[in-house]
């Protein structure tokens, strides 16, 4: 049976290699059950609730991508997505977590009916490359800034804003030793390097006196009800929230075409032509997964790039996305420890994911200002603004700008001139 749904001959793999490659890459992908209750949490959002909304989404999304797609990714709620979700929506502008929820399912179904209607490939063509890398590098940046602010390694400050903490202090300490520990792991290629790092300092807290030990080790899986279709519409189809949904489409866009090609590269899914064989029963799982997400409870799930250790594991087919989606399902029974990590033992994880999120800073060409500019703008602003909205906002219309005043107007797509009038309608109607 396993042979007739997942063609395990044809794609030249095995069930032992395909289950090896499904452990691999949910213990890479695990930290997402810490991390993102932990995020949307401070919304006011309840955390266990959270908990197991991530893991039912993760385990539905995965399910949909083996099934429709038969290839190895897993899915979970998108780092990036939830900070635009917390920080963004709710922390910045004030609204209310189930106001997030609601833009968060509008822009699900624009992502599918994207998909339906093939207009996704032309939004993507109509982005210059740089502002697609300047996306990935700031959520990078902004998500370390969030790791040393939860670490408590970066404190307020009434004269400079911000400033660094007292050393001294046991929890920023660990903090700063979880950073540096799964910055080795990860290095070394270490399987599950952010949650090996992550339980380490927490047991470290605990022996010290500095964390709490969890209440037990197992549970009754928490219900998902206080999350579950919880949205306010009412305030989520004004105009303030149109920005942010265009916001999210773009992250949620780019990521998850970016994650694509570069696991079905190193899965060897491109055909001659460079193209992602059956790319639209994959970008249709990922679409459907994104609006489940939303519906469920939690943020958006993505496919994630650490599905490329399962595939390094030899993983090629729906069936490691079966053995993932069962252990995010399994992860539930035990939400008493995992929910319990505190956020010094988290933080150094979005530390270390925002240094891994730079690569693209390579690829930018910073020889010519018109390019450099823009993406400096972005990532600077999604910085200091705490916004990734509003940093999106000002690289792109700093790009149709300067490219329009360098005599460089062939170079701007005439979709940008667009998306660009409705960042500054934004910024007007503020």
């Amino acid at each position: 049976m396993l042979e007739k749904v997942f063609h395990l001959s044809q794609n030249k793999t095995n069930i032992k290699t395909e289950v090896l490659a499904g452990f691999t890459t949910f213990m890479t992908m695990a930290y997402i059950l810490i991390v993102n209750p932990g995020i949307l949490g401070k919304t006011g959002m309840p955390v266990q609730a959270v908990f197991a909304a991530t893991a039912l989404a993760s385990f539905i999304g995965t399910l949909i991508m083996a099934l429709v797609a038969n290839y190895p990714f897993g899915m979970a709620p998108g780092m990036g997505l939830n900070a635009l979700f917390t920080y963004t929506i709710c922390i910045t502008m004030h609204f209310s977590w189930q106001t997030a929820l609601a833009a968060s399912f509008i822009e699900g179904i624009i992502f599918l009916l994207l998909n339906v209607f093939k207009v996704r490939q032309f939004i993507i063509d109509s982005v210059p490359q740089t502002l697609k890398y300047a996306i990935s590098i700031g959520i990078g940046f902004f998500i370390t800034f969030i790791g040393l602010q939860d670490a408590g390694i970066i404190v307020k400050s009434d004269g400079t804003l911000v400033t660094l903490a007292n050393l001294k202090t046991p929890s920023v300490l660990l903090a700063l030793i979880g950073v540096l520990l799964i910055a080795v792991l990860y290095n070394r290629g270490v399987k599950g390097s952010f949650i090996i790092g992550m339980i380490v300092i927490y047991v470290i807290g605990i022996i010290f006196g500095v964390a709490k030990a969890p209440a037990g080790i197992l549970g009754a899986p928490p219900s998902v009800a206080p999350v579950f279709l919880k949205f306010d519409f009412s305030h989520a189809m004004t105009y303030k929230i149109i920005p942010v949904i265009l916001s999210m489409l773009f992250v949620d866009i780019f990521d998850s075409i970016g994650t694509l090609i570069g696991l079905a590269s190193k899965a060897g899914y491109l055909d001659k032509n460079g193209n992602v064989k059956n790319a639209d029963k994959v970008l249709t799982a990922d679409a459907v997964g994104s609006t489940l997400g939303a519906c469920l409870g939690t943020s958006t799930p993505v496919a994630f790039v650490e599905s490329a250790s399962g595939i390094a594991e030899g993983g090629r087919t729906g069936l490691t996305g079966i053995v993932i989606a069962i252990l995010f399902l399994l992860s539930i029974f035990f939400s008493p420890l995992l929910t319990a990590i505190p956020s010094f033992a988290t933080g150094p994880v979005l530390i270390v994911l925002g240094a891994v999120m730079m690569e693209p800073i390579a690829k930018v060409d910073f020889s010519d200002f018109t390019e450099a500019f823009p993406v400096f703008i972005t990532l600077i602003l999604i910085l200091l603004t705490y916004s990734i909205t509003d940093g999106l906002a000002f690289g792109f219309v700093s790009y149709v700008v300067i490219k329009l005043f360098s005599g460089k107007v062939k170079e701007i797509p005439v979709a940008l001139y667009v998306i660009s009038f409705l960042f500054i309608i934004m910024f007007a109607i503020q």
